[in-house]
């Protein structure tokens, strides 16, 4: 009988607006992220310089959790400021293991909660790379409050393939268990997942023994069939709307990796499926294994196995807490391919989140919840509870 070790995947800690003037080196800090004020009052986060136009007068909203009644304030532009939506337990490592106890989690991994915000707006790959190691030197440092507890997972940005893997090397050494990418295109200079200069990081990553997370982002990208939507749509009415579809993007990338055989060339690399919910992954994967079967498999140079396949072989992916289909999930592929996250302290994150995971597993036997809490997660990362 395996040991319960309760194990959030995928915890935010909200950066002080003080991380990039304090942590980047010298030369960069002129062109650090920061949060000001317009001519018109509106409070927005500057990179590098240019104001990024989907949180302009809505900054609380990128905290927020358990200020659901303040949410026409935190969605009317102006109303509300990043510091209005922070709590204790997003920026103070000491308050953050309190709201573990309180929430009976044992092991949190921390992801960016800014660091979703700037990927695809920076083109120089100089300058990318040194907002990460700002941002790798400081979760580090903010982990160091209890290293047991608090599991850093270092942000890489792909602009430059040589970097990147510089940047991953040296987070292991400190510590970091697992790399955080965009699934953004624009924060990767547009490369296909399954290129060859994406394959030496691949090999890399794979060498470290750094899973990689693709996690949503928030950007106004262009590019993105969504765009005129996700800029004009008003947030007091749309904006729960507008954080469903941010999880397209990841989708799209982890499709990408299972179809364009990069699995297949890198058999130890590992990849957590973030952000998404988990319900949509099972009539996904029976699609492209339908369509393998019907126009791929057999053929020269086709993968060797199925798409689902590989998912089981190498994928975990992280269930929201209170979604409804998580039993079929599970039945589909299987209890130890399933963790969870919190999402704390954004927004759409909840407080007492295990009773309301509980309801979705408390009816498996506890082996099985076990894994699903954290044994999976720890295997996967090869933490040392």
């Amino acid at each position: 009988m395996s040991e319960r070790i309760v194990v959030d995947a995928d915890g935010h800690i909200m950066e002080p607006e003080d991380l990039w003037p304090r942590f980047l080196e010298p030369q960069w800090r002129d062109r650090a992220i920061h949060i000001a004020k317009d001519d018109e009052g509106m409070e927005n986060l500057i990179i590098d310089g240019k104001p990024h136009m989907l949180v302009r007068g809505i900054m609380g909203i990128i905290g927020g959790v358990g200020m659901q009644a303040d949410l026409e304030a935190l969605m009317t532009p102006g109303m509300r400021t990043y510091q209005d939506g922070l709590v204790p337990g997003g920026y103070d490592p000491a308050a953050r293991l309190e709201v573990l106890d309180d929430e009976g989690i044992d092991i949190a991994l921390l992801y960016p909660t800014l660091g979703i915000h700037w990927e695809g707006h920076v083109a120089e790959a100089a300058l990318a790379d040194a907002y990460t190691r700002a941002y790798n030197r400081y979760i580090v440092d903010f982990c160091s409050h209890d290293r047991k507890r608090l599991v850093p997972i270092a942000h890489i940005n792909l602009l430059d393939i040589d970097l990147a893997i510089a940047e991953a090397t040296r987070a292991r050494k400190d510590g970091c268990v697992g790399i955080y990418l965009s699934p953004d295109p624009a924060s990767r200079a547009g490369r296909w997942l399954g290129s060859p200069e994406m394959g030496r990081f691949w090999d890399a990553a794979s060498d470290l023994d750094m899973p990689i997370g693709f996690h949503v982002v928030a950007r106004e990208n262009e590019a993105n069939p969504l765009y005129p939507y996700l800029v004009n749509a008003d947030p007091r009415q749309t904006g729960g709307l507008v954080s469903t579809f941010l999880g397209l993007e990841v989708m799209m990338a982890f499709s990408q990796m299972l179809t364009d055989g990069v699995f297949a060339r890198h058999p130890k690399l590992k990849l957590a499926v973030l952000e998404t919910g988990s319900n949509w992954l099972i009539a996904w994967l029976d699609r492209m294994d339908h369509k393998f079967e019907k126009v791929v498999e057999g053929r020269e140079g086709a993968l060797k196995l199925k798409p689902s396949e590989y998912f089981h072989r190498q994928c975990v992916i992280s269930a929201d807490p209170d979604e409804t289909m998580t039993d079929a999930v599970i039945d589909r592929v299987g209890d130890d391919k399933v963790i969870w996250a919190s999402d704390y302290p954004h927004i759409d994150a909840e407080m007492n989140v295990l009773a309301s995971l509980s309801k979705q597993i408390g009816h498996l036997p506890e082996e099985s919840q076990n894994r699903i809490l954290g044994q999976n997660c720890l295997r996967f990362y090869g933490i040392d509870a």
